[in-house]
Order: structure tokens, then C-alpha cells, then sequence
């Protein structure tokens, strides 16, 4: 019996099932899309290079089933950065602790000042962001920053440090409701080259997260590799098979999947492997055809071309003014940002676009008017 994603994981190759995938052929993509129901096989053949030519009509299907299951809404959110503050080193981040720029932790009235801006922008649903320091940013903190602005939103997410279990099971009657947590890649040993200090250079206790937090009970978690760091083809489908043993084994919690590309920072890592936009169209897709349950989040990280032509084809969450530096809205703009972003608009601006393409937007999590019913 498999007790944790750790154990399961422990019986793939990432070397099978790398070749696996390449070795897919144009009769495996066209299988895949002639099924209603698929699994980890047909996966992998729609992230396959053999699926490119079919891109067109996976973004058909793809579009079809989200309107299906989601309808044509479009839920909106915000991070807010609360501590630059890290002990890790890693090496695609402008936190990384051999980093060496000025610190900063939100203090409860610069947190206030940051929420006032928030509030104004329209949003009920926020994320909460840190470097990971459990000197400074730690259980007792986001205790007494969810018991802060929990009356100000109706939706709090949080992407902090992994944390224990005990420590989860703490927070969740304070506010929290979403948990990201992204593994960054599934490759153990290039993982241990892009974190090689800090607690964080601990893969299995990042790998076992997820299952922590499905024990504990929280509503919806969100999972991702930060792609350019392994080839991510392979990367992402360890995520699916992430994906489809958290939904069997804590099958009450919710789940949601981003995509973020590697962007440029303070101190720079090139991409190991580049992803092309038309490859994270067909990621997007194949992930919708895989699940049509799962919520798919685009990022600022994003350009504003490809946002625009995106929400239509399987995202149903995304980002806008997004800030990536503690005190971003408000308290200090000029602080070091965690990475850049590319599609700057307003939300309002955001919000425009997707009314004209005939969207509703919701300023909140959707799902959160549901909990506890």
C-alpha cells in the first residue's frame, strides 16, 4: 500500500519515462483525443512532440471542456509579498540568501497600508507570499497576519515555506484556504543542484508536502514546476501523476496547477531548456483534456499577448498588478522584486479584456462561499 506521493514516486525512472513520452507517436495522439476519459498514457502523448501538429484541435477541446465545468468566468487574485527574508540558496530566485540585497519584513501596519491598496484594485481573494526564513517568517507570524486581514477577504492562499503538519492544522482556523506548493522539478539530483542550501535543498520534504496538507485538511492546494530548470515535458508529467494520486487519496480537497516559465531576476540563471509559447499552449491543453476538474492559473509572469489569447483556452484563474516585492502596493515599490513580470496592466485593464471576450470576473475564489456547507 503507498502511504505517501514520496513511495510512489520512488517506482518511476525518470530516464523511462523521459523516453517514454519522446517515443509517442502521432497514433498515440490521436488515440489519446478520441477518448472521453483519459489517463497518464494519453498524457503523455498530448505532451509529446508527435502532438504539435494537432495543436488546433486539443486547443478546441481543451476550450470546450473548461466552458463545460467553469463556464466562461475568469477568477482573479493578487500576491502580496510579505518578507524578502530567505535562508535558502537557489538558484533561479532573487531571494536566494547569497543574494545580497536589503531584507524586508512587512510589519502588521505596513501589511494594512499594502491591503487598503489591494482592497482598492477590487479584490476579495489574495495570496500571501515570503522567502522562506523561520527566524522571521514562521507559524507565529502568518498566525497573526491571517488573524490580520482574514475580515478583508473572503479567500487567503498562501505560498510560503513547507511546513509540518501540526503547523498547517494551526493555520487553518485563522483563514487560510489554498496552499501552494511547488515542487520546482521532479529531477532529484538537478533539484539538489539549484537548491544546495538551506532546508529547502530537502527534496522528500517538499515531495511529501501536498500529503501534509491533504492530512491536514485544507481546502485547495496548488502544485507546479518551475519550468526551464528540466525538461518539461518529463517535469510536468510527475506533476500529473502528482496530480491524480492527491485527488484519489485526499479526494475532498480542491487542486489548481500554474505554469510558471523561469524569468529573468536579480543574479540570472538561463533556462536549461527553453519552452516555446505554442508548448505551453499544449501543456495547458493537455493538462485540460488529462482533468476537467483541476483549475489552471496563468501568472503575470506571462506576456500580455499570450495572457489575452490563453483565457480561452483552459485558464481559469489568473493574476493581474501583481507586485513581487514585499511593500510592492504600497509601503517601499522600489524593494527588490522576487522575478519580473512581463504583462503589467491594472487589474481593471486585465478585467476590461476579459469582458470584452465575453468573461465574467470574479474577484474572489469561487469555491469559498461553498466551505462548510
Amino acid at each position: 500500500m503507498i502511504n505517501t506521493f514520496s513511495e510512489l514516486f520512488d517506482t518511476y525512472s525518470w530516464e523511462e519515462t523521459s523516453k517514454s513520452i519522446y517515443a509517442k507517436t502521432a497514433a498515440d495522439v490521436e488515440q489519446a483525443m478520441g477518448k472521453t476519459v483519459r489517463n497518464l498514457e494519453d498524457f503523455k502523448a498530448l505532451i509529446s512532440p508527435a502532438a504539435a501538429p494537432y495543436l488546433e484541435q486539443m486547443a478546441q477541446l481543451s476550450r470546450a471542456l473548461t466552458l463545460k465545468r467553469f463556464g466562461k468566468v475568469m477568477q482573479l487574485y493578487v500576491p502580496l509579498y510579505l518578507s524578502n527574508e530567505c535562508n535558502n540558496i537557489c538558484t533561479y530566485c532573487g531571494f536566494s540568501y547569497d543574494n545580497k540585497v536589503r531584507r524586508k519584513t512587512l510589519s502588521p501596519m505596513e501589511i494594512m497600508q499594502e491591503v487598503a491598496v489591494i482592497k482598492e484594485m477590487g479584490y476579495d481573494h489574495v495570496l500571501l507570499v515570503t522567502g522562506e526564513s523561520n527566524q522571521s517568517v514562521h507559524t507565529d507570524y502568518f498566525k497573526k497576519v491571517l488573524e490580520l486581514i482574514s475580515p478583508h477577504f473572503s479567500h487567503i492562499s498562501m505560498e510560503v515555506q513547507p511546513l509540518d503538519l501540526e503547523d498547517y492544522q494551526e493555520l487553518i482556523p485563522f483563514g487560510l484556504n489554498t496552499v501552494l506548493v511547488y515542487q520546482e522539478t521532479y529531477h532529484r539530483e538537478d533539484y539538489k543542484k539549484h537548491h544546495p542550501k538551506g532546508k529547502k535543498s530537502n527534496f522528500e520534504y517538499r515531495l511529501e508536502t501536498p500529503d501534509r496538507l491533504g492530512k491536514a485538511g485544507i481546502h485547495k492546494m496548488g502544485l507546479g514546476v518551475l519550468i526551464g530548470l528540466e525538461d518539461w515535458r518529463t517535469d510536468c508529467f510527475f506533476t500529473a501523476l502528482h496530480l491524480g494520486y492527491l485527488e484519489k487519496k485526499y479526494w475532498k480537497s480542491k487542486y489548481s496547477l500554474s505554469f510558471p516559465r523561469l524569468r529573468p531576476f536579480s543574479g540570472g540563471l538561463e533556462p536549461k531548456v527553453e519552452m516555446t509559447d505554442r508548448e505551453l499552449v499544449q501543456l495547458i491543453c493537455a493538462y485540460r483534456l488529462l482533468n476537467e476538474e483541476v483549475e489552471l492559473s496563468i501568472s503575470t509572469r506571462e506576456s500580455t499577448v499570450f495572457r489575452d489569447h490563453i483565457v480561452n483556452l483552459g485558464i481559469t484563474a489568473i493574476s493581474a498588478g501583481s507586485k513581487t516585492n514585499p511593500g510592492g502596493y504600497a509601503v517601499e515599490p522600489e524593494s527588490l522584486e522576487q522575478f519580473e513580470i512581463s504583462d503589467e496592466r491594472s487589474p481593471a485593464e486585465i478585467a476590461d479584456m476579459l469582458r470584452k471576450q465575453g468573461y465574467e470576473t470574479v474577484w474572489k475564489d469561487w469555491d469559498s462561499s461553498l466551505i462548510g456547507l
